[in-house]
């Protein structure tokens, strides 16, 4: 009997608060601490570098307790976790986007020390719920059909809380908005108001989808129907961005650490996450202070670029049949139009501002492209190694978050005046074009490194946990060949999931 069709529903709708809140986070934190709250830059940097380096900590913690908890109140332990991650989100994200309170005139640095903990507590809340959220596929079903079809549901939904976010924004300029403000190009103080009621509305409107979620879904009990040893290994799989489902082959953490390919392809997408990053936090100080377009392009731009960036990830699947799932070939078109959006950018002026439009398509179209490829790539070199996947996806995710956490905190420290100045109106047109356009250089140059050899294929001297000989010490890995065969139809959802997200 298939997963009814309210509990598929009820399932996508669970992560909408994470997806409303980090569209928010990345797009508009530092442009709201830099124009509205006219806020230290290097401050404002090390507020996005402490929420980063939390969620990156946060993550493998909170996937190793959430397999071995009992839950509460009759929840589940996944359902458990995703109420303390919303709990925490709901109760923190408001604070971040409102003024510090009964210190509003106190220096920046106790502003710092007011605001890092309310940081804090929303990635642990964050991760929370991503973690617990993803890890309840398997445990939902176990068709390899319908898991796909839960990731694709919320993928949609994660397309729609994007676009959300972005549209309500913009309504908000225009139902706040007065003829003077109109025309004023800049934000400032008198548009806090537009980010405290965009961050309570999109706050209410996650906490809907996941009170809904809650009652909704119905998180099974699991079943001891695998070894204890498989168990373990299975579980193990949902410390990280996706859960991968059985033990499998024998690559450990320790292998991959001795595999070229892992360090190649983990820097083609720390590079490509960079770009998507960079691109999406400083293009709404890049419009209003480089090209001195109306204020309400803050919310159009984005728009703008996540449109054409889904259309983008649609036209992936006819362009992997044409390339033949050549994930690299891919990328370089991605590449292309990456780079070409960077050129745009530097020769754009007030003059020709509204061409900008076009250069964020090609934003769109290069950021997506990259980022589908670069999750194929790194899906591609786990092949068959699903046992070691969360690892794989750890190290990922890891590199990505610390990255762009160190980026942005070193854009901060180089900008020319600590709060706002003329200076900074040519500022971020060399942000958006160098930053990116050189993080792309440098992922071409991982890729060329790449075309030599098959991404999955490993040497022998990379697999450190050989098969032993039959009859020999390791008589236990005939019993393992015997369990695979029952698992063998669950392997192919590592891959699956990657793509989809």
């Amino acid at each position: 009997m298939g997963l009814p069709l309210n509990q598929r529903l009820g399932y996508s709708v669970g992560h909408v608060l994470n997806d409303l809140t980090a569209s928010v986070w990345f797009s508009y934190l530092i442009v709201y601490f830099h124009q509205v709250m006219n806020f230290n830059n290097n401050l404002a940097g090390y507020l996005m570098l402490i929420g980063q380096v939390s969620d990156a900590l946060f993550t493998p913690f909170i996937g190793y307790e959430s397999d071995n908890t009992r839950g509460f109140c009759r929840l589940g332990k996944r359902k458990s976790w995703h109420l303390v991650g919303t709990i925490c989100v709901a109760c923190s994200y408001p604070f971040v986007f409102n003024d510090c309170i009964t210190c509003s005139n106190a220096p920046d640095w106790s502003k710092f020390i007011y605001f890092a903990p309310f940081v804090v507590i929303f990635q642990f809340g964050w991760a929370s719920t991503q973690i617990s959220h993803l890890s309840l596929i398997p445990d939902l079903t176990q068709d390899e059909n319908e898991r796909v079809e839960l990731n694709g549901i919320r993928y949609a939904f994660t397309v729609l809380s994007n676009l959300a976010v972005f549209g309500i924004f913009w309504l908000l300029f225009l139902v706040h908005g007065d003829k003077s403000d109109s025309t004023e190009k800049q934000l400032s103080s008198v548009d806090a108001l537009k980010f405290r009621n965009l961050v309570f509305i999109v706050v209410g409107m996650g906490l809907v989808f996941s009170i809904a979620f809650h009652f909704i879904v119905r998180e099974p009990v699991q079943h001891e129907d695998l070894s204890a040893a498989e168990n373990a290994y299975a579980d193990g799989y949902s410390t990280s961005i996706e859960k991968s489902t059985v033990l499998h082959s024998r690559m450990t953490w320790s292998c991959w650490l001795k595999t070229m390919q892992f360090y190649q392809i983990a820097l083609v997408y720390m590079c490509t996450r960079l770009f998507v990053n960079v691109s999406q936090i400083y293009l709404p100080l890049y419009v209003t202070e480089t090209l001195r377009l109306p204020k309400d392009t803050v919310a159009i731009c984005p728009l703008v670029v996540y449109v054409s960036g889904f259309i983008a990830s649609i036209a992936m699947r006819p362009i992997n049949s044409i390339l033949g799932r050549k994930a690299s070939v891919a990328n370089v078109l991605g590449l292309f139009f990456g780079v070409g959006a960077c050129g745009w950018i530097y020769f754009l002026n007030e003059g020709n501002a509204r061409q900008v439009y076009g250069a964020v398509v090609l934003l769109g179209l290069g950021g997506s492209t990259m980022l589908v490829t670069s999750l194929a790539m790194t899906s591609d070199l786990i092949a068959n190694n699903v046992e070691s996947g969360a690892f794989v996806y750890g190290a990922m995710s890891f590199t990505d978050k610390l990255s762009n956490g160190v980026a942005v905190v070193l854009i901060q420290h180089l900008h020319p005046c600590i709060s706002c100045c003329p200076s900074c109106q040519g500022y971020y047109r060399l942000v958006l074009t160098f930053v990116p356009g050189g993080v792309a250089a440098v992922a071409f140059l991982a890729l060329l490194t790449l075309l030599p050899s098959k991404i999955g294929v490993r040497s022998n001297n990379e697999n450190a946990l050989k098969k032993p000989a039959h009859g020999s010490e390791g008589d236990n890995s005939d019993s393992d060949e015997e369990r695979r065969p029952l698992l063998g139809n669950r392997i192919t959802q590592n891959t699956s999931i990657m793509n989809t997200s």
